[in-house]
């Protein structure tokens, strides 16, 4: 396909201002960062934003596909995974840039329709050195139907040795799409989600757990060198999450489970 190898870079000056806004909005406590100082882990969504024109968005929000991301006739996104590797601090306070690169287009049938997996290859550089290095998976779907199979989630794991709870209000995850520039209107039109997308209600950022579960490995490992993770049921925002992490050899396997036991994401940190 000839959005193989397609790229986009964008260049940004890391504002200590929007660390300080996200340490909020994930409720931190601690000393307010500063330039200087190195950006938490998965927080660089915060920056780098792409901020089109709306002649520029999709129905949805988000950029309209045809333009970077191809248009594969498939119009409902979601992000369905991906795989971090840590290599130097991101410092606040200091331009950085991110280049983006296509990898991979994939097409399949399945139970629940057609589908289509987008990846991309992230590469965040600061001083001319490359600090991180991210596959980000993105899934598109067909429209729903009442008629059309649910996907099954499956279940969770029970054997966790450390766990949290939280859920995420509507307020929340309007101010996670604030910062991280986010127009998919899942995460703050509910009409939207439920009438147009099927959903039972707003659905929470999948960076959202993901975040959850880097914060919760990073508590239990130090710093960490990668991050890996796969969406496999939405969480809403009536719902409480479990996020559960149990040793495996030198790194964790971490997942969220929702309240009726399913599984709303894997992941693993090392």
């Amino acid at each position: 396909m000839n959005a193989l190898g397609r790229t986009a870079e964008i260049s940004d000056l890391l504002d200590p201002a929007r660390a300080v806004a996200m340490q909020a909005t994930l409720d931190l406590s601690g000393p307010a960062l500063g330039a200087g100082d190195p950006l938490p882990p998965f927080w660089h969504y915060i920056y780098f934003w792409d901020a089109l024109r709306p002649a520029g968005l999709g129905r949805d929000g988000h950029p309209r596909t045809g333009d970077f991301i191809p248009n594969l006739g498939l119009p409902r996104r979601m992000w369905a995974g991906g795989a971090l590797q840590f290599h130097a601090p991101i410092l606040l306070g200091t331009s950085a840039t991110k280049v983006t690169k296509i990898i991979d287009v994939s097409e399949k049938q399945a139970r629940s329709g057609r589908l289509a997996v987008v990846t991309l290859q992230h590469q965040v550089l600061q001083s001319g050195q490359v600090c991180l290095s991210e596959d980000q998976s993105l899934l598109y779907r067909e429209e729903a139907t009442a008629d059309a199979p649910k996907p099954v989630p499956p279940t969770a794991p029970t054997d966790e040795t450390v766990r949290q709870s939280r859920s995420f209000s509507a307020t929340d995850l309007f101010r996670y799409s604030a910062l991280t520039f986010n127009g998919h209107r899942i995460h703050y039109d509910r009409d939207y989600a439920m009438q147009v997308e099927g959903y039972a209600g707003l659905i929470v950022h999948g960076p959202i757990l993901a975040q959850m579960l880097v914060n919760l490995g990073q508590s239990l490992l130090g710093e960490l060198k990668t991050f890996s993770f796969r969406a496999t049921s939405p969480l809403f925002d009536f719902e409480e999450a479990t996020f559960c992490a149990r040793p495996d050899g030198e790194g964790l396997k971490l997942w969220a489970r929702g309240p009726d036991g399913r599984m709303c994401m894997s992941a693993e940190a090392s």
